[in-house]
């Protein structure tokens, strides 16, 4: 059996599956005070003890990061950046945050100016003063060759309870995402540290050994205790639950939307036969561009708990959420509120629904059931309006699903799977305004618990040969080896896709789920004068998203 819960802002989710196959859920409300208690008591709520023997996988997805980060609600961080020549540090991310320090590589992984002693001291001197504890450090070409970043996190090391090093997080070489990257792991490792202690407590009252894991931002996941060293990689978890609870349900012969509608957002996501779209450069959040490998998704603040009201006339929606709707002794008429007295949504207290109504019908001089179509209509219309603008946007440029490039790819959804608590009620009416069939599956209500619960675990590796300095580079691994000048770019996928597979049995993925592709690999000759004198190769590898093998038949 597995265990899939989802800590959402407002509840926790939790269902308990054999294989692909629901046999309980729950909801339980979140206290963000107390995690610990929320996710034992989403356990009980699902799984007898019995059950829990016989567990064979915990998955959580969790809205922390991301809420920290949209919030901004971050520790505060040392950001030390060593940006060598050929960038003004004011057209870099982070500017004002940023501590810039000499040394820097080469291209090549080559030192071409080794850091100051004396402007570390002083540096490490300011943060012991500031009591600053936690460091973010990044050099242009560290993924290159790490030297730099591992000196200066040396330097360090007596004043820092944690740092981040930007070539353990990313192979890329885009170093101003790379920077956001390193300061949001380091800004948000408190919190995950954190939340790891109280899922080791956890596991122990369980007092089951089997693995537990949390969904990253490319819908793969990674065992919780490797998650302290990462947590940047959790933010977005929760819409990538989303997409991994809809795959099952969207066809493999057409493209498709996902719209997931909660209390607070609705998150849209676009599949092309089957398939979900990917951020190719990483995630955007708050305006932090980073090299976080995630699933596309976008959001607006619309949701079944919205607040409507009037203003100048006009009757406005969200996007902030102010408590639970009327019909729920919530204190603000809300989507929810129009959808009872419709009749469309049998839930709440249909007196105080209508009197929600009733307090806007008053101001725009209709009746309260006219009312209660324009909110629906309204939160509709805005949901349509952003799933056109982003299909707009993504057949503006090229086309990435996470298995590979489309080329010249337009995305056509032919059909739209809504999920969520208020799915049921509204999805007719946005097929209508798409004209595009829809369908609600089954338990969409926890879609998020079910699909961090069948989510495989995914890892990546980005390695880089050079024939001539016959040296390999593994970024994130941070360690550099000898090659021969006959090294070739199939020894290099052979030798990575080695490494990867252990990595991916370290992070708790079974032989039966790992499949390797190669995402990225470029050769380039390396000329000295008139002649060729070496190669230069690149190679991304990753374990291919998807969902984990259904063994239960």
């Amino acid at each position: 059996m597995i265990l899939g819960i989802d800590v959402g802002g407002t509840h926790t989710d939790s269902v308990l599956m054999k294989g692909r196959k629901i046999i309980r859920k729950s909801k339980v409300l979140t206290d963000k005070e107390n995690i610990l208690n929320c996710v034992m008591m989403a356990t009980e709520a699902v799984a007898k003890p019995e059950d829990i023997k016989n567990l064979e996988r915990i998955v959580l997805s969790t809205t922390l990061t991301t809420n920290a980060v949209v919030q901004n609600q971050l520790a505060p961080v040392g950001l030390v950046v060593m940006n060598g020549p050929g960038v003004s540090p004011k057209d870099l991310p982070l500017y004002d945050k940023a501590n810039y320090v000499a040394g820097y590589m080469s291209h090549r992984g080559i030192e071409a100016e080794a850091p100051d002693r004396s402007e570390l001291a002083e540096l490490k001197a300011k943060f012991k003063k500031e009591k600053i504890n936690r460091l973010a450090i990044v050099g242009k070409f560290s993924t290159r060759n790490p030297a730099h970043e591992q000196e200066v996190s040396d330097v360090f090391k007596d004043v820092a309870e944690h740092a981040s090093q930007s070539h353990q997080l990313s192979g890329s070489l885009n170093f101003p995402r790379r920077i956001a990257t390193t300061y949001l792991n380091e800004a948000v490792w408190h919190l995950q540290d954190k939340l790891a202690n109280e899922l080791k407590t956890y596991m122990d009252k369980l007092g089951v050994n089997v693995p537990l894991y949390i969904l990253k931002a490319d819908g793969g996941t990674i065992e919780f205790e490797q998650s302290r060293k990462t947590p940047v990689q959790t933010i977005l978890s929760g819409p990538a639950a989303t997409i991994m609870g809809v795959l099952p349900y969207v066809s493999d012969d057409m493209d498709s939307i996902s719209v997931d509608i909660g209390g607070t957002t609705t998150d849209i996501a676009l599949f092309a036969n089957g398939v979900p779209l990917l951020e190719p450069q990483g995630i955007t959040i708050e305006d932090h561009k980073t090299s976080v490998r995630g699933l596309l998704t976008h959001s607006i603040g619309v949701g079944g708990d919205s607040h409507v009201r009037v203003e100048d006339g006009v009757l406005k929606l969200g996007p902030e959420r102010l408590g639970a709707a009327m019909a729920f002794d919530g204190p603000v008429p809300t989507t929810t509120d129009a959808l009872i007295v419709l009749g469309i949504a049998d839930i709440g207290d249909k007196a105080k629904a209508m009197e929600a109504m009733k307090q806007l019908a008053a101001e725009l001089k209709k009746t309260p059931e006219e009312v209660a179509k324009d909110v629906l209509d309204l939160a509709c219309t805005l949901i349509v309006d952003k799933i056109n603008a982003m299909l707009a946007e993504i057949n503006s440029k090229p086309v990435y699903t996470i298995h590979e490039l489309l080329e010249g790819r337009k995305i056509e959804p032919l059909e739209i799977v809504v999920v969520g608590g208020p799915a049921p009620f509204m999805a007719k009416r946005i097929g209508e305004m798409m004209d595009c069939p829809v369908k609600v599956p089954g338990d969409s209500d926890v879609i998020n618990a079910s699909g961090a619960a069948t989510a495989r675990t995914t890892v990546e590796l980005n390695m880089i040969a050079d024939t001539e300095a016959q040296t390999l580079s593994i970024a994130e691994e941070g360690v550099q080896q000898e090659i021969s000048r006959r090294f070739t770019l199939d020894d290099l996928i052979e030798l990575g896709t080695d490494k990867l597979v252990k990595m991916a049995k370290q992070a708790g993925a079974r032989d039966q789920d790992i499949e390797v592709e190669v995402a990225d690999s470029q050769v380039f000759n390396v000329v000295r004068g008139y002649s060729t004198t070496g190669k230069n190769m690149r190679v991304r590898l990753q374990v291919k998203p998807g969902l984990i093998k259904d063994d239960s038949n």
